[in-house]
């Protein structure tokens, strides 16, 4: 039973729209087929009302009203009234599972509470609505009065209820614990349905879930992504994989090539980013970065589990960054239906290298622009070069560069504003070109992009045009930084433009022969 549009919603910030919850409800129950779907509070609010109203009513056109569940309350029929106006067919009544709940909340007795459960449980089987009950803060009865538990269990087992829900509401038990527990009560009541609902609090929900379903359990409840209350639930994603690779003896209908798509969509209408390492739907799960990983997968998958990408309609990536190997850059240039040559291809890889020792992420979608720069890079001999520079820009004060250049050997320093900061850098750099008797060429564009596809930060590429003595010629620079990727397509264009005689030493005319990268 999913209940990411219930208890999922209790994560802190969230709230669904009407639409929004018709759209989960209808992905949950179509696309993943999910059994059962809990959807929201009773008497919480007017858009709560309506989402429930609108669910139920798409969900009596297809025929699965009875697929549906609210949380109700022990409240005289108040609730039953609400869900009889939404058209809801099942409540999931909420009652004290712990007699330490029901002495300090509610300050009853055991029989003044079942008096009122088995009122309400009367109220809504005259209204057509079927009874589940929630015994709230269950794992702490089972540790501090089992008694109470099972004087309870006794009671509720003799009502009209389809199905008792056991929840471990703080997610405070162990594995050891919820094996235990659950054992005791399914071999009390072998013909009673019992549902165990896991809490995360100690990053236990799915060892607790493996230990629930071992025990005999009939239902798990689970969520989306994990959302919930405090550290969430018992994510639906991992629940799925952990019984189909280790429990073999126990059939689930869910579809898993759907999960990831229905978890990012979740994502999307929730705002509640999932983290990068979350098994299963996290974009690191199948992500590798080591290059010795992605040699071993050249050579029979070595590095390869039982989780396998495709299952969840995900494919296998392999990271580039500073621990990158040439392995992982082959992975990524083979479905680019790229090939490089030995050479090339470590040139390229300690580019990469660079750009993650910045912490920069370096993407798929990045590689033919950091090919396509290292390989233009070899085109032309550097006699120019930019030895430092500092860039400044300040409100309320013009940008500025300080610029210190070699050229030949030589290295001269010069200081200039300008309207932006590459401005400033082309200013001072006219100045140092003007004192050496030096023409620069006519910058007539300027343009930047990022690689289509890519998500990453890592690169944008400065594409700037010039004109040199009538001739159009355009140089490109890439860096994370967007100045900085001008300011290598400027010291490109330094390079690649014919040394005047009064630079080169030549006689006129002899400087171009020289320049490989005309």
């Amino acid at each position: 039973m999913d209940t990411t549009l219930r208890d999922g919603e209790q994560t802190s910030g969230v709230s669904f729209s009407a639409a929004e919850k018709l759209t989960i409800a209808q992905l949950l129950l179509e696309e993943l087929n999910i059994d059962r779907i809990e959807i929201a509070s009773a008497r919480v609010s007017e858009g709560e009302f309506q989402g429930v109203k609108g669910i139920m009513s798409w969900a009596s056109e297809k025929g699965y009203s009875n697929r549906i569940e609210v949380l109700t309350f022990v409240d005289g029929g108040l609730s039953i009234e609400w869900m009889k106006n939404t058209g809801g067919k099942v409540q999931n009544l909420l009652t004290k599972g712990s007699l330490n709940h029901l002495t300090h909340q509610l300050k009853k007795t055991p029989e003044q509470h079942f008096s009122e459960i088995a009122q309400t449980i009367a109220l809504a089987k005259e209204n057509n609505i079927e009874t589940n009950v929630y015994l709230e803060d269950w794992s702490n009865g089972m540790r501090n009065s089992p008694e109470y538990v099972f004087q309870y269990l006794d009671f509720l087992t003799k009502q009209p209820v389809k199905r008792i829900l056991l929840p471990d509401t703080l997610g405070v038990l162990i594995p050891t614990e919820t094996f235990a527990f659950i054992s005791a009560i399914t071999s009390k009541y072998p013909d009673i349905h019992f549902d165990f609902h896991a809490h995360n609090d100690y990053d236990l929900s799915i060892a607790n879930v493996m230990e629930a379903v071992k025990a005999g359990i009939h239902g798990l409840h689970v969520t989306v992504n994990g959302m919930g209350e405090r550290a969430g639930n018992a994510p639906l994603e991992s629940t799925v994989a952990v019984i189909n690779d280790f429990l073999p003896e126990i059939e689930i209908s869910v579809k898993e090539s759907s999960l990831y798509s229905v978890s990012k969509l979740v994502e999307t209408f929730t705002g509640y980013r999932i983290p990068a390492n979350k098994p299963i739907v996290g974009d690191n799960v199948f992500t590798q970065t080591a290059g010795i990983h992605a040699d071993g997968d050249n050579k029979n998958n070595l590095y390869f589990n039982d989780l396998l990408p495709e299952r969840f309609g995900r494919k296998r990536k392999y990271a580039l960054g500073k621990t990158s190997g040439k392995a992982n850059i082959e992975k990524n240039l083979q479905e680019l239906g790229l090939q490089l040559n030995p050479e090339d291809l470590k040139l390229v890889t300690q580019r990469i290298i660079e750009l993650g020792d910045k912490k920069e992420t370096v993407t798929k979608e990045d590689l033919p622009y950091i090919i396509s720069d290292v390989l233009d890079s070899q085109t032309y001999q550097e006699k120019i070069i930019v030895e430092s520079y500092i860039l400044s820009h300040a409100k309320g004060m013009r940008p500025s560069t300080t610029l210190s250049l070699k050229i030949d050997g030589e290295i001269i320093e010069e200081h200039a504003q300008g309207d932006g900061q590459f401005d400033a850098f082309m200013n001072a750099l006219a100045k140092i070109y003007k004192s050496k008797n030096l023409e620069l060429p006519k910058l007539i564009d300027y343009a930047v992009r990022i690689p289509p596809g890519s998500s990453s930060d890592a690169l944008c590429e400065t594409i700037i045009t010039w004109i040199n003595k009538g001739k159009e010629f355009k140089t490109r620079g890439l860096d994370s930084d967007q100045t900085v990727a001008a300011i290598i397509a400027t010291q490109k264009m330094l390079n690649v433009i014919p040394s005047p005689p009064e630079a080169s030493g030549l006689p006129e005319g002899e400087g171009d022969k020289t320049e490989k990268g005309k």
